[in-house]
């Protein structure tokens, strides 16, 4: 598709948060297409397995029109090659976030120069939200619904628990 103005948004999304929904949707607002890679890696441990992490996803985001979610393992810059795809997208919550991710984008520009990177914030309601922490909350037993989707909480707390959420 010549024209196409594509997006790819990578991530583990282990699980996807708010926070990642609200950079989904803003980034489909700029793009025509967004490709949500969910980063696939054998030697690191994932709460979900990479199919249901793209299942959770879908599910989350069946609102958004011009998203697709993909798998991928491997290096960005190829993967965003192959989807001709022109920027990547990369969520920033706060400083701490930045000094990682501008030497990421660095790093793939030397790659690929013809690949811009693009840094958005999510809504300031999410910016402390992360995967990491929303599954430590779960794990200890604590009420994650403010900071994910629905699905994702009773996907955790079965994961983790065993049981499905009581309402």
């Amino acid at each position: 598709m010549r024209g196409v103005r594509r997006a790819i948004y990578p991530g583990s999304f282990d699980p996807i948060t708010n926070g990642h929904l609200d950079v989904i949707q803003r980034a489909a607002k700029l793009f025509d297409e967004v490709v949500v890679a969910v980063a696939f890696n054998e030697q690191k441990t994932s709460l979900f397995p990479v199919d249901e992490r793209v299942a959770l996803i879908q599910h989350a985001s069946a609102t958004v029109p011009n998203i697709r979610i993909e798998r991928f393992d491997g290096l960005l810059v190829d993967f965003a090659r192959q989807q001709q795809a022109s920027a990547v997208v990369r969520g920033l919550r706060a400083i701490s976030d930045f000094e990682f991710e501008f030497q990421m984008a660095l790093m793939n520009r030397k790659l690929e120069p013809e690949i811009e990177t693009i840094f958005m914030m999510p809504a300031e309601k999410y910016t402390y939200i992360s995967s990491r922490i929303v599954k430590e909350i779960a794990r200890l037993g604590g009420d994650v619904t403010a900071f994910v989707p629905a699905s994702v909480a009773e996907a955790l707390q079965t994961r983790l628990h065993g049981a499905k959420l009581r309402k």
